[in-house]
């Protein structure tokens, strides 16, 4: 017999699992031995209350023993079969490749970027020496923006797939089986390399190719068909194309326009990152002096409408680090990446606002309007830093208060920050909302509305500024035959899962169109 009950447990007792099997056996009200196996389905916790406890879904066996879930993958080889041209290794192209595989064609992935592993130099170089390389970076490189920045599985994308395949991949690639139990997944930037790496493995193993320093600067096309893309002096034929090249590929973009591909502009979300000590976070959230040690480092998720308009906490680091995400030298970008075990004395958010048609002068028709908006506030937050990447930052409560600040926090942003009236680089509707929130999520979450909190910035690249078009049902774009819009960098997702699911849901796409 099985049955799936849930347990309310203790953040100690939920990791014991003896106690947990002594407290199915009282729930179902049945002997101890009868119990062969606990499975663990959902994990999450429960602070709403001074007691701080787990909520655990189990499946528990009873007299059966449990069949074991074996992780593997079986892709078949597809080294001569048709070809499918997947542009970026990135969540959204990666996960295409799988898929492509499992239907019986070849992908073909050309990345602009390095591999993963040799990425970290160019990381290194960033944060140590402040010098971007645009070709290799936090935004571009094997494994996407993700990779370098957190690794956070948390979405809400039921509607668009299977969230759990997902998941169940990543896993059979190297990644822990908690992440398919907890309510709030999470990889890790330490561990995310490593699986990234495999999952390419698996790609080449099953016949696949893939191509890194490989930046498209042209595409082939006749008679409105997509035929292949030309990479610097290096040509690659197929008659389907995955775009997936994520929402800092500007140049993309410019490709599009000038082969009068449609494009169009499309709202995105502007603000700072904010970084306290995660002991304010822990103790506002778990009601403690303390973190119990039994409980992992503790997010927030805050949201307040200041005139009309939602301010939100995006992306939150639990003991995270601000790193830059800048494309170019003469920008910043910031965003922010936990470690597995989260273990950082820092806690960090981005905090933005909504960035739409009319906010920004300009006719709408424009396609580049917003990601130009973007690009100009990007270069005014470098200027105001002084260059090497070093970022404009300001205490919170100074912030508020229009007040440069005297000095700044210790903080986790490498290059270095420099004190700076964020008034000067942020234009006046989102300075004004966030100037209102801070204060507002103070009165919702003790300690929040502190100048031990600094604000860098900018979060700027919280989504792509451009959409490309595509067809509702054959995800092509309506102008071109052969071209899939995919991911982050067209517009239809918005974090690793979401654009691990779109991939796939493009490779199905393309199967189709053959």
């Amino acid at each position: 017999m099985i049955t799936e009950i849930e347990l309310v447990l203790t953040p100690e007792e939920a990791s014991d699992e003896t106690v947990v099997r002594n407290k199915a056996s009282k729930t179902l009200k049945i002997s101890i031995e009868h119990i062969t196996h606990v499975h663990i389905l959902k994990r999450s916790i429960d602070a709403r209350s001074r007691q701080i406890v787990f909520r655990i879904k189990v499946k528990v066996y009873i007299d059966e023993q449990p069949l074991p879930e074996i992780f593997t993958v079986n892709y078949p080889n597809v080294n001569d079969k048709e070809s499918v041209l997947i542009i970026g290794a990135g969540p959204a192209g990666l996960f295409a490749a799988l898929r492509c595989i499992e239907l019986g064609l070849k992908p073909i992935i050309l990345e602009r970027g390095k591999d993963v592993k040799q990425r970290r130099r160019d990381l290194a170089i960033i944060n140590k020496e402040g010098i971007v390389n645009p070709e290799s970076n936090y935004c571009f490189g094997e494994g996407g923006a993700g990779t370098y920045s957190d690794g956070k599985l948390y979405t809400r994308s039921n509607k668009r797939g299977d969230i759990q395949y997902v998941l169940k991949t990543f896993v059979a690639h190297g990644a822990t089986e908690d992440i398919l139990i907890d309510a709030r997944p999470h990889i890790g930037t330490n561990k995310l390399p490593q699986i990234i790496t495999s999952i390419r493995n698996s790609i080449l193993n099953a016949g696949g190719e893939v191509y890194f320093d490989c930046k498209i600067t042209d595409l082939i096309i006749d008679s409105g068909k997509i035929k292949g893309v030309i990479a610097g002096d290096q040509k690659h034929f197929s008659d389907s194309l995955i775009l997936a090249t994520g929402h800092s590929a500007r140049d993309i973009y410019h490709i599009l326009y000038r082969l009068k591909i449609a494009i169009e502009a499309k709202p995105f979300a502007l603000g700072v990152r904010i970084e306290h000590p995660q002991e304010i976070i822990d103790q506002a959230q778990y009601h403690c002096a303390i973190r119990d040690k039994y409980l992992p480092p503790s997010y927030y998720n805050l949201v307040e409408q200041i005139d009309d308009r939602g301010v939100f906490s995006f992306c939150m680091c639990p003991g995270g680090i601000i790193a830059p995400c800048s494309t170019d030298f003469d920008e910043i970008a910031v965003n922010g990446w936990s470690p597995s075990k989260r273990n950082n004395p820092y806690a960090n958010s981005g905090t933005v606002v909504q960035v739409n048609m009319d906010d920004v002068e300009g006719s709408n028709e424009d396609p580049f309007k917003l990601l130009n908006f973007q690009s100009q506030i990007e270069k005014l937050a470098y200027h105001a830093g002084g260059g090497q990447l070093v970022a404009p930052a300001q205490r919170m409560v100074d912030f508020v208060d229009n007040k440069l600040s005297i000095d700044l926090p210790i903080n986790s942003y490498l290059p270095g920050t420099k004190s700076a009236n964020l008034k000067s680089i942020l234009p006046n509707f989102i300075h004004q909302r966030l100037q209102k929130a801070l204060p507002a999520f103070g009165k919702k979450m003790k300690g929040y509305y502190t100048n031990e909190a600094i604000l860098v910035g900018v979060e700027s690249r919280t989504s792509s500024p451009v959409r490309i078009p595509r067809d509702r049902e054959t995800l092509q774009h309506p102008q071109l035959k052969g071209l899939f819009p995919c991911g982050e960098g067209a517009g239809y997702a918005g974090g690793i899962v979401s654009a691990a699911i779109d991939g796939m849901n493009c490779a199905d796409a393309v199967f189709k169109m053959k």
